[in-house]
């Protein structure tokens, strides 16, 4: 018997359960993994809440990001071995799998080898964050004297975006609401933090780039301020918004989009790895990026599994600093 966590009811942690349930072997094209470690997203938190695009069909369970061991292998699955310690991407829908479980099925097509060197809480904290932030480098074409607005940027894809930025050679200008992890933020690489609820972003980023502007942003928020992003950006910019957080209708901020030519594109991590060649490319650079040192996932906090009500409080408290995960021994 397994224990995993499933929801019967929409709404906040609370309503996470433990239950014992016989997982049984894998089908064809699948994988059963012993799980090691869970990162938690903010997706999975919205789904949760039925303020996700996917909405549940109750009971589910949940969770799409995993480290863990291979314990059986289903028909027609190859590449992987009995033991093999293995990153679950979250290659599939919210609800059709789920990894908050000390066992767990996934799709074959959903693994990778865990990068090596990297702790289970570390490979567990790797693709989801660093294939969504790679949008500035694959599509962006970060480089040399770009200037790079990461809003919500101490979330962990907020940091792996600063890492990437700053590898491409791009100036990291980290967004966030109050100065209170600002020291925290510089420590982990951004070149410049501004607190957005105490001065002017569009005037202090003319002020680090000389006037020039942002050539992208990067934000998880939408909504409103988005007019006040394409403020800062420079011309023929690209911004990108990835995520929803504010759950407001986003304007289209006509004027400054029309006078500076810029480009506003929706993103999602799925972009890269429903396309063989440009997932093969961006593995291939993330871990070439970890093997260097050039990026690193950052841990905020780790929780036990019996303590993933807690953990999920957490995520959504926003005193984080990185991917918060949850670690079955």
């Amino acid at each position: 018997m397994a224990t995993v966590v499933r929801v019967h009811e929409l709404g906040g942690p609370d309503v996470l359960r433990f239950e014992e349930i016989e997982i049984g072997a894998p089908g064809p094209g699948e994988v059963r993994i012993r799980v090691e470690a869970v990162g938690l997203n903010r997706s999975e938190a919205m789904f949760r809440a039925g303020r996700y695009p996917t909405k549940p069909a109750l009971p589910t369970l949940i969770g799409y990001e995993a480290c863990g061991i291979v314990e059986a292998l289903g028909e027609g699955v190859a590449g992987f071995t009995v033991g093999d310690r293995v990153s679950a991407l979250p290659m599939f829908q919210l609800g059709q799998y789920g990894v908050w479980a000390t066992q767990a099925i996934v799709p074959a097509r959903c693994l990778l080898p865990a990068p090596k060197g990297l702790t289970p809480a570390e490979a567990a904290a790797v693709w989801m964050q660093y294939m969504t932030a790679f949008a500035i480098i694959e599509v962006g074409e970060a480089t040399i004297g770009d200037y790079v607005i990461i809003p919500a940027a101490s979330s962990s894809v907020g940091i792996a975006a600063i890492q990437l930025a700053n590898w491409a050679g791009a100036v990291s200008i980290a967004a966030t609401r109050t100065s209170e992890k600002a020291l925290a933020l510089k420590a982990l690489g951004a070149q410049h933090v501004i607190a957005t609820q105490e001065v002017d972003l569009a005037e202090e980023v003319m002020k680090i780039s000389g006037g020039k502007g942002a050539r992208i942003v990067f934000d998880p928020v939408q909504g409103p301020y988005v007019q006040t992003l394409t403020s800062a950006m420079a011309e023929r910019g690209i911004l990108f918004i990835y995520g929803g957080l504010s759950e407001q209708p986003t304007p289209y901020p006509h004027w400054n989009m029309a006078f500076k030519g810029l480009s506003m594109r929706g993103w999602v991590a799925s972009e890269i790895w429903n396309h063989p060649a440009r997932y093969k490319a961006a593995q291939e650079r993330i871990l070439l990026g970890l093997k260097l040192g050039h990026l690193k996932p950052v841990i905020a906090k780790t929780f036990p599994f019996e303590q993933i009500v807690e953990a999920n409080r957490f995520l959504e408290s926003n005193q984080q600093i990185g991917k918060v995960v949850v670690t079955m021994t």
